[in-house]
């Protein structure tokens, strides 16, 4: 071979990078899901549906709302989208999520049954589950969604922000005392009684707040309280999650029995949407410095915002449930 072809032959195989040889690997990454799931992922994401209204709110809190295409049909904040497709996630309409070809869908085990990961995946359809048990977990999973749709650095301001604005609140009242702090009793609903049991978030709220929610050693994760039992713990506060626009006296229509306790009989049932509480998001946060200064005003005077006025982004109905308040 001559030194011409020899050059000819190096410089083919220069342009073409030994074009024999595979590309590096962009078919997939892997990742693991709260439910302990392995979870292949194309390397950038995006096209995502959200099948929970929080998951929604987290995705636009990690700045990835540009990578959703569809969100439940329970969604409504933040109002961008509003233009999106709506689906069903209750039950999945699982033609509808296909249509709009996600390279990801978003669901968490408060709301979608794990089952449904075996349809998905005859679909060809990757699905990550989130699950909050926690405050932390809430911000953790600001992180986790950033990372899984590539926006990881807006989304570790944004964790990190929220965490400086619960440890604010929490400097304010760490340092009361135990006997100050007001017994709550957090409820979703009014006539039937659903509350949050051991290994709730809400109860992390309330100590947060500056209160000790009654229902947080309740073996059963979405009680159903009685009358008798509200009447034998006698808490100083009832919070609800029925809207800033909620009267009281239809507490004491529903149960009579309640005028001797101590929340109604010193006119301490403050009422906020459901959104700023029960729905794990970034929007908790919100709702708990809200239920810190109607629990205790002497610590947050001057401050304009009380649970009675708290904006309502959804007006939800009092019989809705915990399991699917989300």
């Amino acid at each position: 071979m001559t030194h011409r072809s020899i050059g000819l032959l190096l410089l083919v195989v220069v342009l073409t990078g030994g074009c024999g040889d595979a590309a590096p690997d962009e078919a997939s990454r892997t990742v693991v899901d709260d439910l302990d799931r392995t979870v292949a992922l194309a390397p950038s994401v995006r096209r995502t549906v959200s099948l929970a209204p929080n998951l929604t709110e987290i995705a636009y809190a990690a700045g990835a709302g540009d990578r959703l295409v569809a969100i439940t049909s329970s969604g409504n904040y933040p109002p961008p989208v509003d233009t999106l497709p709506h689906v069903s996630a209750l039950p999945i309409d699982f033609e509808a999520v296909a249509a709009q070809e996600p390279d990801l869908v978003l669901a968490t085990d408060q709301i979608n049954a794990p089952g449904d990961t075996d349809t998905f995946e005859a679909l060809d359809v990757p699905i990550y589950f989130f699950s909050f048990g926690s405050v932390n977990d809430i911000l953790s999973g600001i992180e986790t969604m950033g990372q899984l749709l590539g926006t990881e650095a807006a989304a570790a301001d944004s964790a990190e922000a929220l965490r400086s604005s619960l440890d604010a609140l929490r400097a304010r009242t760490d340092s009361i005392p135990d006997a100050k702090r007001p017994r709550v009793l957090v409820l979703v609903g009014d006539d039937t009684l659903y509350s949050f049991g051991r290994g709730s978030y809400v109860h992390t709220l309330v100590e947060a707040a500056g209160g000790t929610s009654i229902t947080a050693d309740i073996e059963n994760q979405a009680p159903t309280l009685s009358d008798e039992y509200v009447l034998q713990e006698k808490p100083d506060v009832i919070l609800g999650l029925w809207g800033p626009d909620y009267d009281p006296n239809r507490l004491l229509d529903l149960h009579p029995t309640w005028d001797v306790v101590p929340a109604l009989q010193n006119d301490r049932v403050f009422s906020v949407p459901t959104s700023l509480i029960a729905r794990p998001g970034p929007r908790v946060l919100r709702g708990t410095r809200l239920l810190a200064r109607s629990l205790h005003p002497d610590r947050f005077s001057g401050t304009p915002d009380s649970i009675g006025h708290a904006p309502s982004s959804s007006a939800p109905s009092p019989s809705t449930s915990p399991s699917t308040a989300p």
